[in-house]
């Protein structure tokens, strides 16, 4: 007897559907999986026997070979659990089901209850455009199953619910996700908690209108962090395709929360600074989304940059120019994307005091060239706003005035962006930091004043190509946020101002 149902595999945010073929022929019992399974797959074996028998059926006595279709790719996990209890029942003539029309995946409790699974969201996306009419996934899978349309999304808590629903005596609903509704941004830290800092506070509005990497630099206790903290509470919310897109990250790599549909507000990624090259930009055994993946859509902020593994910095610097990171291992290569808002923060020094107005350095020029080099050129390059931060004076911090919330700050910002969506309908990009080459002049329009200043500081601070381009799309956010489709002197020369840092700190290092 020969049955065969239809599942799916992930591979990073890719799917494939996979057919899991079930012989039962005559001769010694055995029970064998073929297909480039890896130990999860295999143990399979057990997990289903127990089902079979658990759930009030009969594990034919036979010779049972499996077969997971394609060959030649390896699957892993224990999402084939449930196809392969369908596949046999239906081939052993205990279960009659339509199975040309429907795909199935989940694992399988020894009991016969279906358990959570990772990768979800991109194989049913995977199914619908496969042409399945449904859909069966765990239970706690359906939430974030369900935000695809076009498909039937059928929840499963336990097996027999599979069996009632096909012989009518009780029908699964099918799931039904929520209209999508971006998340009113609640965040428990606000800008007007932060005295002073007016500069550094504007650093932050143009990095969120435009979505710019910013690195912040300045002597312990200035603020570096508690400003970066709050930089969440000032973000656009995220619109429907973003908001798909982070999830599916977030759902291979199994870090989406049983029941929960869809990430709605942007992720706020702070690793450690011990963290590897690989727990940064991905790969593993499994080759899995690293911080600057999870990040996507977001800001991944790095706290005390100079204390990160160097190498682990460098692989930062391709996936922050191309938006996405290619993990290329003897296992296998897989894409991931990682669309963020770099945000680093640093002191100038060891000491933490090297140009501080009022304390003194105790480091030598030897230790604080070394200590800034640590920061390479190209990384720093990519940095769109420099930002000096300097201590709060007394008067700011003893004043019981409260400073501008995050909220009327996130208003101009929301403003901005919708002049940025508008701009760049049709062509795929999101905010002006992803503006590309072939767009730069058509975006970015300079009045003669602003191009004769442009010209001026590329020629006197010896300015890369790369900072050109970068200080032309920071102009085109500022002009945004002063409402102009002009990019005029005023918004260049404050662009350029925060490409100068690196000549204060990095002119001996770099």
């Amino acid at each position: 007897m020969f049955c065969k149902v239809s599942s799916l595999a992930v591979f990073g945010m890719h799917s494939v559907v996979v057919t899991v073929e079930v012989d039962i022929a005559t001769g010694l019992p055995g029970f064998d999986i073929v297909g480039l399974p890896d130990a999860a797959v295999k143990e399979s074996r057990d997990r289903v026997k127990s089902a079979i028998k658990n759930c009030g059926f009969t594990l034919p006595v036979s010779r049972i070979t499996v077969n997971l279709a394609p060959a030649d790719i390896r699957k892993s996990g224990p999402l084939y659990d449930l196809p392969i209890m369908v596949a046999i029942l239906q081939g052993s003539g205990q279960l009659d089901i339509p199975l040309d029309a429907y795909a199935f995946i989940g694992e399988l409790s020894l009991s016969g209850d279906v358990r959570h699974i990772s990768g979800v969201l991109p194989m049913v996306l995977k199914a619908k455009e496969a042409g399945f009419a449904g859909v069966f996934i765990p239970a706690d899978n359906a939430a974030e199953a369900a935000v695809v349309d076009g498909i039937a999304v059928y929840p499963l808590s336990h097996f027999s619910q599979l069996v009632r629903h096909f012989s009518g005596e009780a029908p699964i609903t099918p799931a039904v996700a929520p209209p999508f509704l971006a998340q009113s941004v609640s965040h428990p830290l606000d800008f007007s908690d932060v005295k002073g800092q007016p500069e550094a506070k504007r650093a932050m509005e143009i990095a969120a209108a435009g979505a710019h990497n910013l690195i912040l630099v300045g002597p312990p206790g200035s603020g570096k962090s508690m400003l970066a903290k709050r930089l969440p509470s000032i973000l656009p919310p995220m619109t429907f395709e973003e908001s798909v897109e982070t999830t599916k990250v977030y759902s291979v790599c199994g870090e989406l929360k049983s029941g929960d549909s869809l990430i709605r507000t942007r992720p706020f990624r702070s690793p450690h600074h011990t963290v590897s090259a690989v727990g940064l930009a991905g790969g593993g055994y499994n080759l899995a989304p690293g911080e600057i993946s999870l990040a996507h859509n977001g800001v991944l902020f790095l706290d005390e940059l100079p204390e990160f593994n160097r190498n682990a910095l460098e692989v930062m610097r391709q996936p922050m120019e191309d938006n996405v990171v290619t993990i290329s291992r003897a296992a296998g290569r897989l894409t991931y994307p990682c669309s963020v808002m770099v945000v680093a923060a640093m002191n100038p020094c060891p000491c933490g005091y090297f140009g501080h107005p009022t304390r003194s350095c105790t480091c030598t020029p030897a230790t604080v060239t070394r200590y800034l080099a640590k920061i390479s050129g190209p990384l720093l390059d990519r940095m769109d706003l420099h930002v000096d931060v300097m201590p709060v004076e007394y008067e700011h911090l003893s004043s019981h005035q409260k400073a501008e919330s995050s909220a009327d700050i996130r208003a101009r910002v929301e403003k901005a962006r919708a002049l940025q969506l508008t701009r760049f309908e049709g062509t795929g990009i999101a905010s002006n930091s992803r503006i590309t080459s072939a767009l730069l002049a058509k975006m970015c329009p300079l009045s003669d004043s602003g191009n004769t200043i442009l010209k001026a500081a590329f020629d006197s601070m010896g300015l890369s190509a790369r900072a050109y381009d970068r200080i032309l799309k920071v102009a085109r956010t500022i002009a945004d946020l002063d409402g102009s489709e002009v990019i005029d002197a005023p918004h260049v020369a404050e662009a350029v101002q925060y490409r100068s840092l690196d000549r204060k700190y990095w002119q001996h290092s770099l």
